[in-house]
């Protein structure tokens, strides 16, 4: 914890005010039902599907600052340049489709394609990739550092009132939020990066006090390590965000023109971002904690008035995608799990998607507390997710490499299970146990080798089958 000026905190203290507004606002106002409290009418304008997408896919500013200033540059071809490439290739060749098909979620989606049983399993892993535990980390970290909260009520109360402004308005409630989070964002950086170079100059001064690894384009981590990024970036093709944003949108061209849009925001947010990393380790080599970096580096080059600015440009980032990500595995508890189950009329899917925020909060909390660390639950759960959802959902959109039911179940056990087990042999001693993956192979390519071997399956047997 710092000492905060008054007025800093004051500054702080009219963002909350102005998200509990909304809230309020929000609910006297009565959803008119299931398409109205999830997407918002799916009446998503241009401007508004940028700043919701932009903001929500970049709550993990607080992992992003522990990654560059350990590891520097390498930060860009990590959480940049894979998932801008897996954006523009969502871009250009599935948000129309997606927006076409006026569906609501991906496990929608795998109903469609494949039928109940995929669509159910596919539920609970969007539900398990979308609770937004690394973010609730994130927040409590926040808390921890403005007000001195111990972890576990950070993580309980940020949750709590990330979750409760949703409760009402829905994603409506989202949309207006992340307008407002989208400029915070913004600002915050565009306030730090040049105050940090007026006060300790320009690229000289990085190239004088940073390790040599932190030009290097690996960062010292290996190929092999930055290479599984890319593969976990393809996790933005499954990824609920895109397609919730998608189904929103007014039109097919909003929700391509609105990705292609946010890459160019992303572009430049991580530049702001990296060097902002690389100033703190270099003006502040000895953190005790990385994760604080930015929050370090705000204390000794922001006045008064403009760190109040900042941290809550910080809050806004991570509640931005709190509160959209609560609300996405909300839906797949809520819609396509409880309401499938219960066959009940489509008046009720509002309720249990309430019902899915609360239990949202509960595991998000879990894990963020077992977990302790923002990289460790991003790659770990990646590395399951990925293999499990990327091939039958994909397959989906596509007459002549749609899997079967059977095999798309298959995928999806496969991927995930062969995934999870190759994680697990961290820690057996008769696989390894020595803090290394099972024969040095990162979790990601063993599932996604499973799930493209039955895709080849499928599609040989079906041939010849006709």
């Amino acid at each position: 914890m710092i000492k905060i000026h008054i007025i800093d905190l004051f500054i702080i203290l009219l963002y909350i005010g102005f998200v509990m507004f909304v809230g309020m606002r929000l609910w006297r106002r009565k959803t008119s039902g299931a398409e109205d409290y999830l997407l918002a009418g799916r009446r998503l304008t241009l401007p508004s599907f940028v700043a919701t997408m932009v903001s929500t896919w970049y709550g993990g500013i607080l992992g992003v600052g522990e990654y560059s200033y350990s590891y520097g540059i390498s930060n860009w071809l990590v959480f940049g340049v894979p998932y801008y490439l897996a954006a523009f290739i969502f871009a250009m060749f599935i948000a129309k489709k997606s927006r076409r098909l006026e569906l609501y979620t991906i496990p929608h989606q795998l109903e469609r394609a494949y039928g109940k049983a995929p669509s159910l399993l596919g539920a609970f892993l969007v539900f398990i990739m979308t609770a937004p535990a690394a973010y609730v980390l994130m927040l409590a970290t926040l808390l921890n550092f403005i007000l001195g909260w111990p972890m576990l009520v950070g993580l309980i109360v940020g949750t709590l009132f990330s979750v409760g402004y949703v409760w009402r308005g829905g994603f409506r409630s989202v949309v207006r939020t992340d307008v407002v989070q989208f400029s915070l964002m913004f600002g915050a950086f565009a306030f730090i990066l040049p105050f940090s170079v007026v006060k300790y100059g320009g690229f000289s001064f990085l190239q004088q006090n940073l390790p040599a690894s932190h030009f290097i384009w690996h960062g010292g981590r290996g190929a092999q390590y930055i290479i599984v990024w890319y593969f976990i970036a393809l996790a933005t093709l499954v990824e609920p965000s895109f397609y919730q944003r998608c189904f929103a949108a007014k039109n097919e061209s909003v929700a391509k023109r609105g990705i292609l849009v946010s890459i160019l925001f992303w572009i430049v947010f991580d530049f702001m971002t990296t060097f902002t990393g690389l100033y703190a380790r270099a003006a502040l080599p000895h953190l005790a904690n990385p994760v604080t970096a930015y929050l370090d580096l705000s204390a000794v080059v922001l006045p008064i008035g403009l760190q109040g600015l900042f941290l809550t440009g910080l809050l806004a980032t991570i509640m931005s995608t709190i509160d959209s990500y609560s609300f996405l595995a909300a839906m797949s508890i809520g819609r396509d799990i409880i309401w499938r189950l219960g066959k009940e009329g489509e008046e009720r899917i509002n309720f249990y998607t309430r019902i899915g925020l609360l239990l949202t909060a509960v595991v998000s909390i879990a894990i963020a507390w077992w977990a302790q660390s923002v990289i460790k639950i991003w790659k770990e759960l990646g590395s399951i997710g990925t293999p499990a959802l990327l091939i039958p959902m994909a397959a989906s959109f596509s007459e002549k490499w749609r899997l079967r039911p059977g095999f798309a179940l298959a995928c999806m056990l496969a991927g995930g299970g062969v995934s999870g087990f190759w994680a697990l042999t961290k820690a057996l001693p008769l696989f390894s146990g020595q803090g290394s993956y099972w024969m040095n192979v990162e979790p990601i390519f063993p599932g996604l080798a499973v799930t493209l071997f039955l895709l080849f399956v499928d599609h040989v047997s079906r041939k010849k089958g006709r």
